[in-house]
């Protein structure tokens, strides 16, 4: 997923989405380590993934923030 189609969803719906990347992320440790998955590139995609919606979350907290602080 893409920064650009991530920063067009909602915060509630990238908690969704940052909830199935967790679960789809186990799953694949689980499948690799247990030999059922030969795609290990998955593994650093969704990790990826994961690193950009929290960055993204994090940037919009920071802004409700500093917006009721009155900075700019």
């Amino acid at each position: 997923m893409r920064s650009k189609e991530i920063r067009m969803l909602s915060t509630n719906e990238i908690g969704a989405k940052l909830d199935a990347a967790y679960q789809e992320l186990f799953n694949l440790r689980f499948q690799i380590s247990t030999g059922q998955q030969k795609n290990t590139a998955r593994l650093a995609q969704v990790r990826h993934d994961i690193a950009r919606m929290k960055t993204i979350l994090r940037e919009r907290e920071l802004e409700a923030w500093y917006a009721s602080e009155g900075r700019q």
